[in-house]
């Protein structure tokens, strides 16, 4: 499919799902609504992140899940793929943790996303995170299915939907 005919595809698309809500919901004032197109402060991510996050958390092992980490991460990376951490505190905030040890936490989950190889961090004058590369999420967890670490069944739900919206980061086994 050329580039021409996948942007009328998704502009069909897009008007069959804006007729469908409208008959669902009526009309619908727009600024009430969230348009990435119009609405500054987002970013991209992959439609599979839900099913990335269950597997992230599942080779982090029990007690130390770290998507919600990585998922502050991925809220702040730009298309180098690498962020400067200044502030740590805010991150661990972000990422769901407080009180005296949240620093200490968001820093282990922060260690175990690098011993994933989800990220590569270096360690900069504020501290052991102040850069962080981010990883295709993709290829890392690729290499956790061909080593036989992921449960087949979450890989395959996976595969599928990567396959449903066009990902083909995991085609090239």
């Amino acid at each position: 499919m050329n580039i021409k005919q996948r942007n009328a595809r998704a502009k069909k698309v897009t008007n069959q799902k804006l007729a469908l809500r409208e008959k669902l919901w009526g009309q619908i004032n727009e600024s009430e609504l969230w348009n990435r197109k119009v609405n500054d402060g987002y970013t991209t991510i992959p439609r599979t992140f839900p099913l990335i996050a269950q597997i992230m958390d599942n080779l982090s092992g029990k007690g130390t899940p770290v998507s919600n980490t990585y998922l502050t991460i991925w809220c702040r990376v730009f298309d180098e793929s690498f962020i400067e951490i200044e502030t740590p505190a805010i991150l661990a905030m972000e990422s769901g943790f407080s009180g005296q040890r949240a620093i200490t936490t968001w820093n282990s989950r922060m260690s175990k996303l690098a011993q994933l190889g989800f990220i590569k961090p270096e360690r900069g004058t504020l501290g052991d995170y102040q850069y962080v590369l981010v990883y295709n999420p993709y290829k890392i967890i690729q290499k956790y299915h061909e080593e036989d670490n992921i449960s087949k069944q979450l890989y395959l739900a996976l595969f599928k939907r990567a396959q449903e919206i066009g990902a083909d980061d995991l085609s090239s086994e």
